[in-house]
């Protein structure tokens, strides 16, 4: 079978500074696929790239076994589908015409959407929570309302692959939940690939089938979360001191910074 997504040997470059640095791994479908790293290791460029807002410098990639320059655009919004990573205030929408604005790949030429794009809205709306405020402006909602109101966007596209740039940021840990288990819920009952750029490690392990660890744009870990979050890996990716053990709530790493007051040893 192929994966969804497969790249090999992918460089990129702003300007003179290198940024992602021969890169090849590859995306199983169906799987909920976490890239971490610290600050500048890469993980939003690696996104762009997959979806499509920039052209790597070097390398091949291909999305559901077809090369990537294969697709036209309308092909590859119905295919991938991205959340960013700042969710603006300043749409003029209702939450209606913003979810509608998915089914763009999918409408005639003169832009006018059907019955039928109507009801997947209201699909995405109800599969996200949010349907109840359909007719609310985006600049009335608070902030785990504005995202799950874009990831309602997102499915709206029917893709395959939902791409989302740290879509937990800033948002309480009640939200950040509710966020995570849309995604589990989106791999689980519509099999969708998801592939999440995150700061957030310990989500990460309790989420992620597959983590991919950056830093300075190279692959320092990959694999399942015991694969990659253990203290040794870690510790060379952040450059910091870091205890990891067993969660209590399953079969998954638990990561805690260790602060350095605790960390220094009296001579």
């Amino acid at each position: 079978m192929n994966p969804a997504i497969a790249i090999t040997n992918l460089n990129h470059a702003y300007g003179d500074s290198p940024v992602l640095k021969n890169l090849s791994f590859s995306i199983r479908k169906g799987s909920f696929f976490i890239i971490i790293g610290p600050n500048g290791s890469g993980k939003t460029t690696l996104l762009k790239i997959i979806s499509g807002i920039i052209k790597p410098g070097k390398g091949r990639m291909q999305i559901l076994g077809r090369p990537f320059d294969g697709y036209k655009q309308r092909t590859l919004a119905k295919t991938i589908a991205l959340v960013p990573q700042i969710v603006s205030e300043d749409f003029p929408f209702t939450v209606m015409e913003l979810v509608l604005m998915g089914r763009s790949p999918y409408l005639n030429i003169l832009g006018l959407e059907q019955p039928g794009d109507l009801k997947i809205a209201k699909q995405a709306m109800a599969f996200t929570g949010v349907e109840h405020l359909a007719n609310r402006k985006l600049d009335q909602l608070s902030g785990g309302e504005r995202q799950r109101v874009f990831i309602a966007r997102a499915i709206c596209q029917e893709p395959q692959i939902i791409l989302l740039d740290e879509p937990t940021a800033s948002l309480d840990l009640a939200h950040q939940g509710r966020v995570m288990d849309l995604m589990e819920r989106l791999k689980n009952e519509k099999g969708m690939t998801i592939v999440m750029v995150s700061h957030d490690v310990n989500l990460a392990a309790m989420y992620g089938d597959s983590l991919l660890l950056l830093k300075q744009g190279q692959i320092v870990g990959i694999g399942d979360p015991g694969e990659v979050l253990t203290y040794q890996t870690l510790e060379q990716a952040y450059g910091c001191t870091l205890l990891v053990d067993k969660s209590p709530l399953g079969e998954f790493p638990r990561v805690t910074l260790v602060p350095q007051r605790l960390n220094q040893v009296e001579s």
